[in-house]
């Protein structure tokens, strides 16, 4: 055989090779596998569908998808994550005003000077007395420091607790929620008033205010708040901040805190969140609402067993 004839049989041969070779792999790609990704659903992003709002703010920043899930109770400590809470003064006169500062420090003890708003705020702030009285939902406002301040009247002798709810950014934009606590202490005759009894009708303002479910020890379950005047049912709820209702719940005992965001819309004129118990105990609830502009909470007491 010649030159010429051995390069051209070489050729053909080789073409015969990639023919069965394209035979054979597509034989397995109809048969076996399928390629990756094909055949299965895509993965679902956080756009695509939506979730309850979640029960601690600080899982669920506002804007980010979240799903009823299981609570946990925040404001324990002073430091949480990296974040302190740092106060210029914890001492306070009964019934006079002065401004409550403090700073929160991140991993590397500096103040922190970025925050994410949520619901309208990048600091929400609730006081409440050590038995449970008292609520103050505020805001306060940053100097270019980092330094908080916002006005603060105690108006009674006691140890009452500051929470600081918040989600700070850090370097990169990445979002890390968090509450922390402090304790206020107000000089004099502190009598503790015992919790009132359980109970699902709470008047504040004119308006009496109810709530349906029953909130379980790892279970999320729904809650609606319903507000009426008169008997009738109010059909002015406005939205404060962001959404038509807020929801604190505290733990009687060691002030656990978990704040709750609802739904985005009414549910049959009610304002429905999604709440999972943090542990069984007694706990005070706290509803925020608005009607003509004016912000209102009504106080329940409930009892998980």
């Amino acid at each position: 055989m010649d030159r010429g004839t051995l390069r051209l049989a070489l050729t053909v041969g080789a073409l015969v090779l990639t023919l069965l070779a394209g035979f054979a792999l597509g034989r397995v790609n109809a048969g076996g596998d399928p390629a990756p990704g094909a055949g299965s659903a895509p993965a679902s992003g956080a756009g695509d569908h939506t979730h309850p709002p979640g029960t601690g703010p600080h899982e669920h920043p506002a804007g980010a998808a979240a799903g009823p899930g299981g609570a946990e109770a925040g404001g324990l400590s002073v430091s949480a994550g990296g974040y302190t809470l740092v106060p210029a003064a914890t001492t306070f006169t009964a019934g006079r005003g002065q401004d409550f500062r403090f700073q929160v420090r991140g991993p590397d003890r500096r103040a922190v000077t970025g925050y994410a708003v949520v619901h309208e705020k990048p600091m929400h702030m609730i006081v409440i007395r050590r038995d449970l009285g008292g609520y103050q939902h505020l805001h306060p406002t940053m100097a270019p420091d980092g330094t908080w301040s916002v006005p603060l009247t105690l108006p009674s002798a006691g140890v009452w607790r500051a929470y600081a709810d918040f989600t700070a950014l850090d370097a990169t934009g990445g979002q890390h929620p968090s509450t922390l606590g402090v304790d206020l202490v107000v000089g004099g005759d502190y009598q503790p008033r015992p919790l009132p009894a359980p109970a699902r009708e709470a008047t504040v303002g004119g308006f009496t205010v109810t709530y349906e479910g029953t909130p379980q020890v790892g279970a999320s379950q729904p809650m609606l708040f319903r507000v009426f005047t008169g008997g009738n049912p109010v059909t002015t709820l406005e939205p404060y901040l962001g959404a038509y209702g807020h929801l604190v719940v505290v733990r009687e005992g060691d002030l656990g805190y978990v704040h709750v965001h609802p739904e985005p819309e009414l549910s049959g004129g009610a304002v429905k969140f999604w709440l999972t118990a943090p542990s069984p105990g007694s706990y005070r609830i706290y509803f925020d609402f608005q009607v003509a502009g004016a912000v209102r909470t009504a106080e329940f007491t409930l009892t998980v067993p």
